[in-house]
């Protein structure tokens, strides 16, 4: 828990799009908090905001501001929001919130702050959440901030990469991808790295442990042609709950168009459990493609997983 990391203030109104008004605490249950116009089964129960991030905001503005005239429920002290991801966590005391969704469309004239001075910080600071356990909060209390890790797993099947007799190039030029395409964005990565033979009960184990140490996204590359060891995508459609084959029919007639040979790969990608699986061919040109075109839905994919249909 952050040194001095607490709860400011808690705040409901029983219509949308009002100022919120303080109260001594509040109570959640799963629909979030009770008598709040923003209670029920949806992803945007409970809204959070920094005092600090509002005292800036009245300093620039020169205005006075009351706890929940941004319509927030709960003001923090002590942590940075700004670093906070789509499902960290807090923690208060026993309730749990778990964050769904940061910033929204602002209001416009309907807010009273936007009308005042023209802007309004709550579509780019503040933070919604869900509730994933209920109790009480009230000024006062401490609050425990839980990064959560988005983590990655990369195989490459390679009998002689595994062996050593050269480099793996395809699973480090995927890494690379996804360091790049997450460097701006507010998720926690934590990225993995393996070599195994074309062994498909190899493959099995590998990827039934990443399924249950809790691996949001596995990519592999190699073994997706028609050889005798290519054995890449029916191992990983073997353990899939469910495959989406849109991606790849796409990524295929996509490159095939100007490479016929291209149409000739196998890859697939398909769900297990709430972890997303690729296959990717083993050239390093062929991941930049495939890579490339992964990366428009992977992180939407990812929050649909977790039961945020978010458009």
């Amino acid at each position: 828990m952050l040194k001095n990391a607490e709860v400011v203030s808690v705040n409901i109104s029983a219509e949308k799009g009002t100022a919120k008004h303080p109260v001594p605490e509040i109570c959640l249950d799963e629909r979030g908090i009770i008598g709040d116009a923003h209670a029920g089964a949806w992803h945007r129960q409970v809204s959070l905001l920094s005092q600090d991030s509002i005292d800036r905001f009245a300093a620039e503005k020169e205005i006075q501001l009351s706890p929940g005239d941004f319509g927030e429920n709960i003001d923090l002290c002590g942590i940075d929001l700004t670093t906070v991801a789509v499902l960290d966590c807090f923690r208060f005391g026993e309730v749990e919130l778990e964050v769904t969704q940061i910033g929204k469309e602002c209001h416009g004239d309907a807010c009273t702050i936007y009308r005042q001075v023209g802007t309004c910080i709550m579509p780019t600071e503040g933070l919604f959440c869900r509730v994933v356990q209920g109790g009480t909060i009230q000024p006062g209390d401490p609050v425990e901030y839980l990064p959560r890790p988005l983590k990655f797993q990369i195989i490459t099947l390679s009998d002689r990469a595994f062996a050593g007799e050269y480099a793996d190039r395809s699973g480090p030029q995927v890494r690379e991808l996804l360091e790049a395409f997450l460097e701006d964005k507010r998720w926690h990565p934590q990225i993995e790295q393996a070599i195994l033979p074309d062994d498909a009960e190899r493959l099995r184990v590998e990827l039934a442990e990443a399924v249950d140490e809790g691996v949001d996204v596995i990519i592999t590359t190699g073994g997706t042609g028609v050889g005798r060891k290519d054995v890449t995508p029916e191992t990983v459609a073997g353990i899939c709950d469910k495959l989406i084959p849109g991606i790849m029919e796409a990524i295929r007639i996509k490159f095939g168009a100007q490479n016929p040979n291209a149409l000739l790969t196998r890859g697939v990608a398909g769900v297990c459990g709430q972890t997303l699986i690729y296959t990717l061919p083993g050239s390093v040109r062929a991941v930049e493609e495939y890579m490339g075109q992964i990366l428009l839905t992977m992180e939407h994919l990812i929050l649909m997983l977790h039961g945020l249909d978010i458009h």
